[in-house]
């Protein structure tokens, strides 16, 4: 979907534009792109959050649309007001914990919510694909574990091992499903583990932060040499817009940080950065350190080769690992107000107080 002048009054669907990458996301598009409309669709369920976008909840060109993906009729009430021509779909379940303890709810969001998605565009647009662009977004979870050497392909064969990242594979077959056999003019996107700030505190960045806050255990699974790939948010904002605008149709384009991390050595970082922060002596925080015991089917690492983003779009991660980490850690240190309201629940109340 390349930008032109004809397309300075596109109206943009961004789902779950309310949660941690989707409100990267929509602040994006709706600062860089005053002639887009952009609706914010979200369920707000517990990782939706509205004071993550009060800087451009007041926006000209941003609408918020509270609602359920997996609602047909509300979607095709939303396509026929505001004649999108295009979605980024983002509204996912997609913490692997909550995946092993209620695996039907991912199922239920992640795939029949797509797919309901991907319906409700195909009869919007009604085979008249002429700049339209349905883009998803997924996760590097699909392909499975790496063992110490390579990287995840675009070629990579589909070995996922959660309840959530077997939902988001049935996903992205769907879209591409949709490509084939309707047409329907299709990206996909798979990125690494992002991290800043409005991370919700149950991941394990922020999770950190707040229990050295706090003062209390920083759990670790297993041993801890679990590696994972870091993508700060930001930039990760910044690869979407350019997929979404210039991606060959029915592409798959993977995006990474370039920065490995066992989990171990990242949180150790962490604690060092927030001992600095918090005036501590060193290695105060390195004390609160836990291992805990290792949750059912934890992949062993994985790793991003971004190289075709690169190659054919030009994008590259901008923030090196340690700098992100820093400017994380201060935001939350800086922000205790919404995080108390995370914590506290308080932050759900939002929506009635500023929308009702």
């Amino acid at each position: 979907m390349t930008k032109t002048d004809n397309q300075q009054q596109s109206a943009i669907l961004v789902t779950g534009g309310a949660g941690f990458i989707g409100s990267h996301v929509v602040r994006h598009f709706v600062q860089k792109y005053p002639g887009y409309r952009i609706v914010n669709l979200d369920a707000l369920t517990y990782a939706g959050n509205l004071e993550n976008l009060r800087d451009v909840e007041h926006a000209q060109n941003y609408v918020f649309e509270k609602g359920d993906i997996r609602d047909a009729a509300l979607l095709n009430r939303l396509f026929e007001k505001y004649r999108f021509d295009g979605v980024i779909h983002l509204a996912a379940e997609s913490h692997v914990d909550r995946s092993i303890t209620n695996p039907l709810a991912f199922v239920e969001t992640n795939v029949l919510g797509t797919v309901t998605l991907l319906n409700a565009a195909r009869d919007a647009w009604k085979n008249n694909f002429e700049g339209k662009r349905f883009y998803h977004v997924s996760t590097d979870e699909v392909y499975g574990s790496l063992g110490e050497e390579g990287y995840f392909t675009e070629e990579t064969r589909y070995d996922p091992r959660s309840p959530y990242s077997a939902s988001k594979a049935a996903s992205d077959h769907f879209v591409r499903a949709y490509f084939h056999t309707y047409g329907l003019p299709v990206v996909v996107s798979n990125c690494s583990n992002n991290y800043g700030p409005c991370h919700f505190p149950e991941k394990l960045i922020p999770l950190v932060i707040n229990n050295i806050r706090q003062g209390k255990p920083l759990p670790v699974y297993g041993d801890g040499q679990y590696t994972r790939d870091w993508l700060w948010v930001k930039d990760h904002a910044t690869a979407i817009d350019v997929i979404f605008h210039e991606g060959r149709t029915g592409e798959t384009y993977n995006i990474g940080g370039n920065n490995e991390w066992k989990n171990i050595d990242l949180v150790r970082t962490l604690c060092d950065i927030m001992d600095e922060l918090l005036g501590k002596p060193a290695g105060t925080s390195q004390q609160l350190i836990t291992f805990v015991k290792d949750r059912p089917g934890h992949d062993r690492r994985y790793a991003i080769d971004a190289s075709k983003l690169k190659n054919e779009l030009g994008w590259e991660p901008t923030v090196r690992t340690e700098e992100g980490f820093r400017e994380t850690a201060r935001w939350y240190l800086e922000n205790e107000a919404w995080l108390q309201h995370v914590l506290s629940g308080e932050y759900q109340r939002y929506y009635e107080q500023q929308y009702q």
